[in-house]
């Protein structure tokens, strides 16, 4: 059963078994980012949290992170993430982001920055009320999921350099997976693990993911899931 975790006076973090995802309120409306592995109950769950309107923004559209999405009408996201959405048997409308959009919930905005290549249409989220950045799966200290049609890690090393451009701005990232909060110090650490990766210079071992011969290349800071 997902547990509810209280972060500040309007903020919240749904704890999924694996995943988590997240209940940002403004003083007009609030928004759910990402809605679970293993609950298609996430709209009436964040309802109980707050009575404000409620949207739902998807960080990218891997199916540990979509479960909730059934009952919305409209899910916000990347035009580049809907083939992979829509790959996962999700139905309704998608309502597009894009980069450097923001999104007002009252007192409190919401800015998108596109980060591709752990998905095609992979997002950021960023808070600048409360200096956090949402990074999806993209940024985090446990093994990312970087093996398989949607999965770029040179697109993946390029979009973690923008972030460059909103330094100072957040001092924590909240990961859907992994440790919460992590720090911002992490980003050059996740970089300069990719590249090795495509230089040729890490070790990896072979792993079993769900039935997918991959190498695991772990690092004391986080590890790449990727193809042979």
């Amino acid at each position: 059963m997902a547990e509810i975790i209280q972060v500040n006076d309007k903020t919240w973090r749904i704890e999924d078994g694996m995943v988590r995802f997240f209940l940002f309120a403004g003083d007009s409306k609030a928004a759910l980012i990402d809605s679970g592995m293993n609950t298609p109950d996430a709209r009436s769950m964040a309802q109980g949290i707050t009575s404000l309107p409620l949207m739902l923004i998807n960080t990218h559209a891997d199916p540990d992170h979509i479960s909730g999405n059934v009952a919305f009408d409209v899910a916000y996201m990347s035009p580049a993430e809907e083939e992979n959405y829509r790959a996962q048997g999700a139905e309704g409308k998608i309502e597009k982001l894009h980069d450097g959009d923001v999104i007002n919930l009252g007192g409190r905005s919401l800015r998108v920055i596109d980060l591709p290549g752990h998905t095609k249409g992979s997002i950021a989220i960023l808070d600048e009320k409360y200096r956090v950045l949402v990074g999806g799966d993209s940024i985090q200290d446990g093994n990312i999921f970087m093996f398989g049609p949607q999965r770029n890690l040179a697109l993946y090393i390029e979009s973690l350099g923008r972030l460059g451009d909103y330094q100072g701005l957040f001092d924590e990232i909240y990961p859907m997976h992994g440790t919460f909060p992590v720090k911002a110090t992490l980003i050059p650490k996740l970089m300069e693990g990719a590249q090795s990766i495509l230089d040729g210079r890490a070790s990896g071992s072979p792993v079993d993911m769900f039935g997918n011969k991959v190498m695991l290349y772990k690092f004391d800071y986080a590890g790449f899931l990727c193809e042979k």
